[in-house]
């Protein structure tokens, strides 16, 4: 676990304005900054950036986030890559689990040098070759669409990258998967007489390769081994190319092979990814899904493309959120996105890709594929065939659709599926909603706790109402601010501890009121004392109001005491016009 106080010493570090300006231009608007918003569509700018609060706010489509959270949202990034990109930036170097920063094997950085280094002399080598000029130039690829992706040609003979490196012996150019030592001790390049397909972060970092034999050598692709920089089940090719056109169309389309991004962009289809020789992980889906509303998958219609689109479908069960989409496009048996776009153009793919076969329906129509439904034992078998997958699905939405389809199409009852399949009541009667209790209140306090969270530590909790909603979202963050010490902490931090909070949503707008109507810092105090007054008035007229429920039901003997004492002193408030109550 990565220590809070180095998270905190990062956000403190960190400039969002400068952060956020190097890849949205902002402009200054008042007290803060704007820009369009990167994560929508929109002609005028509604992105705010706030300079005295290290926060962002996108009033169109609610974004709303710290340093870490724009690097997740902005580029797919996990938590821990987007605190390693903050950290680079700050000159920091990420702590172990344990807190300590790593002290041994070759520096990341020297590695993304050396990896660049080696793109650099790829890039320059096709110049020089004219097969791999001729197989590019057969694949319709254009000089403006390889240098979009940077692709370059491993040379023939055993040691080329000896003419790029200095110490062709370094260890880091093995550590990197550069080159390879046989058992004899002998140093050689991974790939030779290849076309070579960089593989860059979301950080524009090239991080690994992957390499197309020139003529009839095996294996026809080759990637890098997984090292300190990559991670195959993380990574996917050309996403930082893509990632304009995936926010503009908000689809992401995932094909196989790299020669499938390419010829799709050449084409333009420019808003579609690859994976890496490996089948689609839930990292990698959870990754698009922070870049778009939609995934598509579209695969070959072969078994083997088949396959891989089941292994995306199950590994998009338990990370498909219910305000997201996934679909399938098989292609016809011996096509691949490469030629059937080359044959019928981009418009032609991309009404395919609006076509696509949504997850529900593709997870039924597979699962029926294998079952004979004209007999009882079929329609068993695709209850049973389905259980897993319902067990697995993170939206009760999309399974509670699921379970009604699966009921019609095998003869079972909705919870006759539900009790086969061991789930729980998928729908429950909604409780009735505790009546909120002056949220013109508390809202404000709300905005004031985090404007300045010293506050806090004057806030009387047990003057907050009880079920309103607000009220809790005051008790999460004073018990926030108070866990973190004498130090009070900046919203930046705040908003980090917070994360995935069932509050979070809460806290957001109040944090986006507050930045367009900020209280000024010499009225701060009286508009607390003000709201504290009101607080502990609300709550006399509560303690009245169970008073006078209580003598209705057992009459003044009933009270203690204490109790009749209280009465009577509230009585007497109210007979003189008091505010006590």
């Amino acid at each position: 676990m990565i220590p809070d106080a180095f998270i905190q010493d990062l956000l403190y570090r960190v400039d969002l304005i400068d952060l956020i300006d190097s890849y949205v231009p902002l402009k200054k608007t008042g007290a803060n900054f704007a820009a369009c918003c990167p994560f929508h569509s929109e002609k005028s700018p509604s992105f705010t950036v706030s300079p005295s609060k290290q926060f962002y706010h996108c009033f169109g489509c609610g974004a709303h986030g710290n340093a870490i959270g724009f690097i997740m949202a902005y580029s797919g990034a996990g938590f821990i890559d987007a605190l390693k990109e903050l950290a680079a930036r700050c000159g920091l170097q990420l702590p172990d689990d344990q807190g300590h920063a790593p002290q041994h094997g070759p520096q990341r950085q020297q590695l993304a040098e050396s990896m660049g280094k080696a793109a650099k002399f790829y890039y320059e080598q096709l110049k020089r070759s004219e097969n791999a000029i001729r197989y590019l130039k057969e694949r319709g690829v254009s000089g403006e669409i390889a240098r979009r992706f940077g692709v370059g040609y491993a040379p023939a003979g055993g040691q080329g990258l000896a003419a790029a490196f200095a110490d062709y012996g370094h260890p880091e150019l093995q550590q990197a998967g550069l080159v390879i030592k046989n058992e004899q001790g002998r140093l050689y390049d991974r790939f030779r007489d290849r076309v070579m397909f960089p593989i860059v972060s979301q950080k524009g970092e090239v991080i690994a390769f992957g390499g197309r034999v020139l003529g009839a050598g095996e294996p026809k692709y080759l990637n890098s081994p997984e090292t300190p920089l990559f991670e195959k089940g993380r990574e996917l090719f050309g996403l930082p190319q893509a990632r304009t056109a995936i926010r503009d169309r908000e689809t992401v389309i995932v094909v196989e092979g790299y020669m499938d991004v390419i010829a799709l962009a050449q084409h333009g289809v420019d808003n579609a990814i690859a994976t890496l020789g490996t089948a689609t992980t839930p990292m990698h889906v959870q990754k698009l899904l922070r870049q778009a509303d939609r995934v598509v998958f579209c695969f070959d219609g072969d078994a083997a493309g088949r396959k891989a689109a089941w292994r995306a479908l199950e590994n998009s069960l338990e990370v498909l959120p219910e305000q997201k989409s996934i679909g399938f496009v098989l292609l016809p048996e011996g096509e691949d996105p490469d030629s059937l776009v080359r044959q019928r153009g981009g418009e032609a793919f991309q009404r395919m890709i609006i076509e696509a076969t949504p997850l529900s329906d593709f997870l039924l129509r597979e699962l029926s594929r294998h079952c004979d439904l004209s007999s009882a034992e079929g329609r068993a078998r695709l209850v049973a065939d389905a259980k897993p997958l319902l067990g697995r699905m993170l939206s009760p939405l999309l399974r509670l659709q699921l379970v009604k389809r699966l009921a019609q199409v095998s003869g079972f009852s909705q919870a006759e599926v539900e009790r086969l399949c061991s789930l729980r009541a998928i729908v429950k009667p909604a409780p009735a909603p505790a009546p909120r209790q002056a949220p013109s209140l508390l809202r404000p306090l709300l905005r004031l706790l985090l404007q300045n969270p010293a506050l806090a530590s004057r806030l009387p909790l047990e003057l907050l109402p009880e079920h309103a909603p607000e009220a809790r979202a005051i008790r999460l963050l004073c018990a926030t601010i108070a866990g973190a010490g004498a130090e009070p902490l900046a919203y930046p931090a705040l908003l980090e501890k917070l994360r995935g909070s069932a509050d979070e949503t809460m806290l957001h707008a109040a944090a986006a009121e507050l930045m367009q109507q900020p209280f000024a810092e010499d009225e701060i105090d009286s508009e607390f004392d003000g709201t504290l007054a009101q607080l502990l008035e609300s709550e006399h007229k509560r303690a009245f109001t169970r008073l006078q429920d209580k003598i209705q039901k057992l009459g003044v003997v009933g009270l203690s005491n204490e109790e009749k004492q209280e009465y009577l002193q509230a009585l007497s408030a109210r007979s003189k016009g008091g505010h006590a109550v």
